[in-house]
């Protein structure tokens, strides 16, 4: 292949006339990013279930097995900021389409890993793949549609995350008794296609570039570790075990180092990976906040509830996955409707009110008798009110810096939500075996209740705070400069 067809594969090609012209043009564009959005919470959920099998085959310790997971998790955060400042540079739209090239070619390796080594590496490369989509969603969808559909298109795009996490866990059980855990994986391929399909033809050329700039190597040095380490403390947190508490205790120490190192790297730079001067503005410092408190509480309670319903109920994981799935439906189910509150209401006060039903719903909960009934009417409204808060939050943001730094911000975005994620998983599950272990009671339910009341609390507090954040926000209408593309 000669230096101009290498060429002509780095340009962003122009969306067919037919679909350009369209007035359903910026929808479609919206569409082929919740393909992207769908696949990313599907694949986050779906390889959970597939953790025994895995261990089984590949004949492999539970320790060895949980990097499947972890080191996803771990490259992902560390690197979506870095793309979404690359993406800004050098287009979104590039490096959308090929990021889902990368994911669904990791894929296929994953399906095809022979041993634990070769899946981690797949793993590590998938999750390269998965940051080139989650640091350009937020950016591609900001600048595809007009300002005031921008609360509509971001709740489409939450109702898709949501409904890859609901259908994760069904997914994955129902791949893996027809055909193995490889097909956890493989299912990941023909989606691939059609992503790269749509994102080709119906997402808008980046018209709006950051200028040129030396890439900033010193912030990325300094920001993977930093995220790989508090990641890892998180995960050692969770184990709740004496042996790690003072290896986590070392990591967390040794990541308040790397982030110091971070800010003072970022203060010197000219063209910095994260522009901290962002943080100067209210809404956005509010709003980045609040949202990873409000994927903290999210992720808690999806943790938390299985625990209690086998320790309480003695329900299988089948189960208890089954009877998890009103809180992301609930989620998915409203959060398109949430652009008509922001419209009436603005987005401080649309995010403030579901955040605070959260809580509200939280504090109930554990004051109220144990009964399943409860638990899932509970789960169901806390759906609500997380869906309600999260397009008015993610509008908020989204509509902070300029033009071009929107996939900066995408990027921040999506690296605050995955310290949220392991955030919740860790408090969660360390509130609930503080309750559980220290309550003396001899009754498995008693107990399982007590740990479960005491996370709940924990989490509502937390839901408080978040919706405190979104009044302090400031604005009563989210304003976001917006370019058309073509």
């Amino acid at each position: 292949m000669n230096s101009m067809s290498w060429r002509q594969l780095l340009i962003e090609p122009a969306r067919p006339d037919r679909i350009r012209g369209s007035t359903r043009a910026p929808w479609l564009a919206v569409a082929a990013v919740c393909v992207g959005a769908f696949m990313g919470q599907l694949d986050a959920s779906i390889v959970t279930v597939a953790i025994p099998s895995l261990r089984h085959d590949l004949h492999a310790s539970l320790a060895g097995v949980e990097w499947v997971s972890l080191s996803y998790l771990l490259v992902l955060v560390g690197t979506v900021a870095a793309v979404g400042r690359w993406a800004d540079m050098t287009g979104r739209k590039l490096l959308y389409t090929y990021g889902f090239i990368v994911f669904t070619l990791a894929s296929l390796g994953c399906g095809l890993a022979g041993s634990l080594t070769v899946l981690v590496v797949m793993r590590v490369v998938q999750a390269l793949g998965a940051a080139m989509l989650q640091a350009n969603s937020v950016a591609l969808i900001r600048t595809a549609v007009r300002a005031e559909q921008l609360p509509r298109a971001i709740g489409v795009q939450g109702a898709a995350q949501a409904l890859g996490l609901a259908l994760g866990p069904a997914i994955g059980g129902l791949l893996i008794g027809f055909g193995g855990w490889r097909w956890v994986f493989y299912v990941n391929v023909p989606a691939g296609v059609l992503g790269v399909a749509m994102a080709w033809l119906l997402i808008p050329r980046t018209r709006v570039r950051a200028p040129r700039a030396r890439f900033d190597w010193a912030g990325v040095a300094t920001l993977l570790p930093a995220s790989a380490a508090l990641l890892l403390a998180l995960s050692l947190m969770a184990q709740h075990s004496r042996s790690s508490a003072a290896t986590a205790l070392g990591l967390v120490l040794l990541s308040a180092c790397l982030f110091t190192a971070f800010v003072l790297v970022e203060r010197r730079t000219a063209a910095p990976l994260i522009d901290l001067t962002l943080f100067t503005e209210r809404r956005f410092a509010a709003g980045i906040a609040g949202g990873m408190l409000s994927y903290l509480v999210l992720f808690g309670v999806l943790f938390v509830t299985p625990l209690y319903l086998e320790d309480a109920y003695r329900l299988g994981p089948g189960a208890a996955g089954l009877l998890l799935t009103v809180l992301p439906v609930g989620l998915g189910c409203t959060a398109p409707f949430a652009a008509h509150a922001v419209h009436r209401f603005g987005a401080t006060a649309a995010g403030a009110t579901g955040m605070g039903l959260v809580a509200v719903t939280l504090a109930v909960l554990a004051g109220a008798p144990a009964n399943r009934g409860v638990l899932i009417a509970a789960l169901a409204v806390a759906g609500v009110g997380l869906g309600l808060f999260t397009p008015s939050n993610n509008t908020e943001v989204a509509g902070s810096g300029t033009a071009q730094q929107a996939g900066m911000v995408s990027g921040l975005m999506n690296m605050i939500r995955g310290i949220g994620t392991a955030l919740g998983v860790a408090v969660a599950g360390a509130t609930y075996a503080l309750g559980t272990s220290s309550n003396g009671r001899s009754s498995t339910l008693a107990s399982a209740t007590d740990g479960f009341r005491i996370s709940v609390v924990v989490l509502a507090v937390l839901a408080t705070a978040s919706a405190g954040l979104a009044i302090s926000g400031g604005r009563s209408r989210a304003t976001v400069a917006t370019v058309r593309a073509r």
